[in-house]
């Protein structure tokens, strides 16, 4: 009888169990498993009604931080990575006309080449239009107060792509394309830092 047991004890399911029982256990195994990592069980908090949601969430962020602020999050993080990834490959070959003279060949310079004051600028603008856009709600806690509020939603359109039938697939391809350029001007940065070479 124990010989029985240990098929169902090390593989999940047995052989001498009944079919029935066999695709039961193997369907709840299923559903609970995460889409995008099988090896680890599926976000509670993840049920895909997301664009872009693929059960991802290894460390259980989602457990922790409301998903619409993750949300905005990603899409601020990646469309500035967006910029930045153009940027960086831009800054080798294209000077502003005040900074003619402070060309360099590493990407990772340009900041301490425009100085303190130009990167507090940006700063300062940055956290303006985050205000703005906000109304004032700059905070976890009350920046989706208004349930009717869409992460990374800033009424700005206009190309009128809302009002085309592939709304929701322009989403999915920003998702993707910013979660892309992330890894991309990380990687960019890195190469410089380690190499100590332009990226071109």
């Amino acid at each position: 009888m124990k010989l029985a047991l240990l098929p169902t004890l090390i593989g999940g399911v047995s052989a001498f169990a009944p079919s029935s029982m066999s695709s039961q256990r193997s369907t709840s195994l299923n559903a609970e498993m995460s889409r995008s990592v099988p090896f680890l069980l599926k976000p509670s908090n993840l049920d895909g009604t997301m664009v872009g949601d693929v059960g991802f969430d290894p460390i259980g962020l989602s457990d922790n931080f409301d998903l619409k602020w993750l949300r905005e999050s990603e899409l601020k993080h990646g469309r500035v990575s967006m910029l930045a990834v153009v940027g960086f490959v831009l800054s080798e070959f294209v000077n502003f006309p005040m900074y003619s003279d402070m060309h360099v060949d590493d990407s990772n310079m340009a900041p301490s080449v425009v100085g303190l004051s130009a990167m507090l600028q940006i700063v300062f603008a940055a956290g303006i239009e985050e205000y703005r856009t906000n109304k004032g709600k700059i905070t976890m806690e009350d920046m989706f107060d208004d349930p009717s509020r869409v992460p990374g939603d800033l009424g700005f359109d206009p190309l009128g792509y809302k009002k085309g039938g592939d709304y929701a697939k322009l989403q999915l391809n920003e998702i993707k394309n910013g979660r892309l350029a992330m890894l991309a001007i990380g990687g960019m940065i890195h190469h410089n830092f380690v190499t100590g070479e332009p990226l071109f």
